[in-house]
């Protein structure tokens, strides 16, 4: 079965490569173990899900990406990586 036939069968998909839903944590991280052995060394994984904690919310990524949770004291922060111009003028 291809990974979005898999994601479309537990999630919705408002935009195109986003999916969301609220499956059980058993599906979530089979769903998960699927998107990563389909990503390859390439790809880019990201999954967020609603937990009891301060910020109401866990996440786990695979693979990079122009933004990606990064961690600071325990709170998930989102980081952007913007391309530098090393060109001079």
């Amino acid at each position: 079965m291809s990974l979005k036939g898999a994601l479309s069968r537990w999630l919705l998909e408002p935009k195109t490569g986003i999916f969301l839903g609220n499956p059980s944590a058993r599906i979530r991280d089979e769903l998960w173990n699927r998107a990563i052995k389909k990503s390859g060394e390439t790809g880019t994984v990201m999954q967020v899900w609603t937990d009891y904690n301060s910020q109401g919310f866990s996440y786990r990524q695979s693979g990079e990406r122009g933004r990606k949770f990064i961690d600071y004291e325990g709170i998930a922060l989102m980081q952007s990586h913007k391309a530098i111009d090393t060109k001079t003028t």
